[in-house]
Parts: C-alpha cells; sequence; structure tokens
C-alpha cells in the first residue's frame, strides 16, 4: 500500500513525462536480467511498475489524488473509526458516528449495513471481523520479455509477433519514438494466478543496420557516388528506411555533403517523422590509367585547405 508517488520519487504534481522519465530509470536499474542474485531487486521493480500503471492511468491516479484508493488500486476504507470520547464523537449506547452516518449502540446487527454499502453477503461475504476489507485473492506473477526488433522495423513502427509461452501468438504495436530500452506493458498476459493473470513486461532491443544509423529521430545514410555524378551531377538511386528515392545531386558535389530527405526517418512521439540525412562520399576507381593521366595534366585552381590556415 505504498505510496506511488514515493515509490518512483516524483512529486505529487508530477507530469506524465517526469513520471515516465522516473519509472525508465529505475526500471533499467532494478531490471530482472541485472539483478539475477537480488531477489529485492526483482520485488522492488515490481511495485515500481505497479506504481508507473497506476499513475499513468489518469483515472486510478485521480480516484488516488481524492483517497479513494490505495496505492495497491483497491478502494480506501470510507470509515474513519472514532471511540465514544470527545474526538469519535461516540453515539449513545456505544456505537460510533463518522462522515455523516451513526450506527446503533448495543446489541446492532452491522453487517446489513456494510452488505447495502458494499454488497457483502453474511455469514462470510467480503468483510472479515472487526469490518476490515478481506484481501482479493493474489494474481499471477508478472514476466519480463525482451524483444530485439529490426532496425527498419522500429523506424517504420513495423508490428511485431511474440509468441507468449503458453504458445499463444500476440501481434504487438510499436510505440511512436521507440528506442532501445523502450518498455511495453502487456496487460493480463502475464501468469495465471487465482484472481487472473499477472501482466507481461516487454523491453525493446533495436537491432543495427548495416548501413543506416539512427541520430535522435533523424537517419544517417553515407551514399557512394561516382566522379561523373559528382562533376556533372544526376538523379541517384538511394535506400530509405522504407523505399529507395532518386537523390538529386548538384553539379560539382563534394565528398562529404550532406543531402536531406525529409520525413524519411523515425516516428516521433509527438508526431510527424525524423529526416534521412545522406552524405556523398565520392569512390574513385583504382588503377584507372585515362583518370590518371587526366589528373596530371589538369590543376585545380585555389588551395581547399585555405579555411584552415595551411
Amino acid at each position: 500500500m505504498a505510496d506511488p508517488y514515493q515509490t518512483l520519487g516524483v512529486a505529487r504534481g508530477a507530469s506524465e513525462a517526469d513520471i515516465k522519465k522516473a519509472y525508465r530509470k529505475l526500471a533499467k536499474e532494478l531490471h530482472p536480467d541485472r539483478n539475477k542474485d537480488n531477489p529485492k531487486a526483482a520485488e522492488r521493480f515490481s511495485q515500481v511498475t505497479s506504481a508507473y500503471d497506476l499513475l499513468t492511468d489518469k483515472d486510478k491516479r485521480a480516484r488516488f489524488d481524492r483517497g479513494e484508493i490505495d496505492g495497491d488500486g483497491n478502494p480506501a476504507s470510507p470509515f474513519g473509526y472514532g471511540g465514544g470520547g470527545p474526538r469519535g464523537g461516540g453515539a449513545p449506547g456505544g456505537g460510533f458516528r463518522s462522515q455523516g452516518f451513526e450506527f446503533g449502540g448495543e446489541g446492532a446487527d452491522m453487517s446489513d449495513i456494510f452488505e447495502g454499502l458494499f454488497g457483502g453477503a453474511r455469514g462470510g461475504g467480503g468483510f472479515s471481523s472487526g469490518f476490515g476489507r478481506r484481501s482479493p485473492p493474489p494474481r499471477g506473477a508478472n514476466v519480463n520479455y525482451r524483444l530485439r526488433v529490426p532496425f527498419v522495423d522500429a523506424a517504420t513502427l513495423a508490428p511485431q509477433r511474440i509468441t507468449l509461452p503458453e504458445g499463444k501468438a500476440v501481434d504487438l504495436k510499436l510505440p511512436a519514438g521507440v528506442e532501445t530500452g523502450t518498455q511495453m506493458r502487456l496487460a493480463g498476459k502475464g501468469e495465471q494466478g487465482p484472481g487472473g493473470p499477472g501482466d507481461a513486461t516487454v523491453e525493446i532491443e533495436v537491432e543495427p543496420h548495416r548501413f543506416f544509423t539512427r541520430d535522435g529521430d533523424d537517419v544517417r545514410l553515407d551514399l557512394p557516388i561516382t566522379l561523373n555524378e559528382a562533376v556533372l551531377g544526376g538523379k541517384v538511386r538511394t535506400p530509405t528506411v522504407e523505399n529507395p528515392v532518386m537523390l538529386t545531386i548538384s553539379p560539382g558535389t563534394s565528398s562529404g555533403k550532406t543531402l536531406r530527405l525529409k520525413g524519411k526517418g523515425f516516428h516521433k512521439k509527438g508526431g510527424g517523422r525524423g529526416d534521412q540525412l545522406v552524405t556523398v562520399m565520392i569512390e574513385l576507381p583504382k588503377d584507372d590509367e585515362a583518370l590518371r593521366r587526366f589528373v596530371e595534366d589538369w590543376q585545380q585552381p585555389g588551395n581547399p585547405r585555405a579555411a584552415l590556415g595551411v
């Protein structure tokens, strides 16, 4: 029944972004894969996940802030118990008064009142002695998975299919801004228990690509071009994370120049997409006698290193 704000180490007025940031930091530190010899870390990881689940559910967070539910999401006790003294405002005959309700004195049968308020049955319903709420049966254990996602799939948010231990396949929709370390919760996909199944947490690992690299929400690519294409210009077929496009090379393009393909990067959390940044690299042929003779007879005007002071 811990305070979820204290569990995540955030203030009560924390924004959703602050809550997610705090959760991600703690989840990485406490993840069971990193603490295989520390059972307390696994317990703490479960507490942190439960706190995150409650605070990212707008309805549950509001109800907790109003005191209607506790940190476990269970209804808070609606009665403040008072004694017969001045503070408790005791009713005659040994009863008690709380929040405008007065419950009778000696011999009064309280079960009807509780049954009307909570739907509990007499003689062993939803309440144990002392008017304490009986705990619900425990849910099954939460489980954790790690999913390796191809670079291009992460950039294009291609659906992923995972197979659970019982053999059931689940289609997973990747969120915008997905990156290595992103965690996704699958409600009710954990182990079965008396009170129902637990949840599953899927941690994403984005695989590297053989020629694309990621730069924030942008994708970078080094594109080889010929000397003819650099000098004369033209259109060059260029790969992107979706389909190849024709990239225009201006005449006289130098090696190392970066060109931008808008909207060809990763999907952003706030909407829209990053770009693809293409750096052209002039690739010269080896042992080309004609090119060697041409360069020997041609001198480039000016000093390309003048700006460097040499």
